[in-house]
């Protein structure tokens, strides 16, 4: 669960997100989220250059159903599990830079799958330690990848995804153990 300050996302007394269907059990908002995320996911992303743009219509296209906010960077600073990630108010730059640093290394385009992983690697822990929305940052990044590895000329087979340990790794990748990550991706990407 994510810890937040002066949370203007959540009704009022609760930990609960606003919602579009106005849910407000936490159980049924997951499973409506989990429901409305799929179907969306299964439909044609939105194009884009894998620039900041497209990272935020990515997030909109899969929670434009649950949140009114789909898209938006968080104005809230969140934590999970003690971590603080990155101030709302550094959110803009922090991923201007990442995408920037994205960019030049041109998207990882033709790397071998060592390569992409390992730029994948670096990439994603950053981009899951600035963690630029209030709720869905796990499954944009995820879907982020896939997009990003295709244009690489790479394959993600998400079907060989072990939630548990992903989440593990991507856990140490924001202390600063990139390893965990990097092995999990390398089971993921051809």
């Amino acid at each position: 669960m994510y810890g937040a300050f002066k949370d203007p996302y959540c009704y009022p007394g609760t930990s609960i997100l606003r919602n579009l269907p106005d849910l407000r059990d936490r159980a049924a908002l997951q499973q409506y989220e989990a429901m409305a995320t799929a179907q969306r996911a299964d439909e044609p992303l939105p194009n884009g250059r894998l620039g900041v743009a497209h990272y935020r219509a990515i997030h909109r296209h899969l929670f434009q159903d649950v949140y009114d906010w789909a898209g938006r960077f968080g104005t809230v600073s969140i934590s999970k599990n003690g971590n603080t990630f990155c101030y709302p108010e550094n959110i803009d730059r922090e991923m201007s830079k990442l995408f920037e640093a994205l960019r030049q290394r041109e998207h990882f385009k033709g790397a071998e799958a060592e390569a992409f992983v390992l730029g994948a690697t670096r990439f994603l822990a950053e981009l899951n330690a600035i963690h630029p929305f209030r709720e869905g940052n796990g499954r944009t990044q995820t879907t982020f990848l896939v997009v990003l590895a295709i244009r690489a000329g790479r394959t993600v087979r998400l079907d060989r995804l072990r939630p548990r340990r992903f989440l593990s790794a991507m856990i140490a990748s924001f202390g600063g153990d990139d390893r965990p990550l990097g092995s999990e991706l390398r089971l993921l990407v051809s």
